[in-house]
């Protein structure tokens, strides 16, 4: 039970941190461009 106690906090932490990773990608414009890679591949620049 003591260990389930420390693990749930833990879990939570890391969560939330994740999701305030995200919000700060997400608000930094690392989603921008969705098809640009898809389509750079395509492009034969010789």
């Amino acid at each position: 039970m003591i260990g389930l106690s420390l693990l749930i906090p833990i879990a939570l932490g890391l969560g939330l941190l994740g999701l305030a990773a995200f919000f700060w990608a997400l608000g930094n414009g690392q989603f921008e461009d969705t098809d640009g890679a898809a389509v750079r591949i395509l492009i034969d620049e010789e």
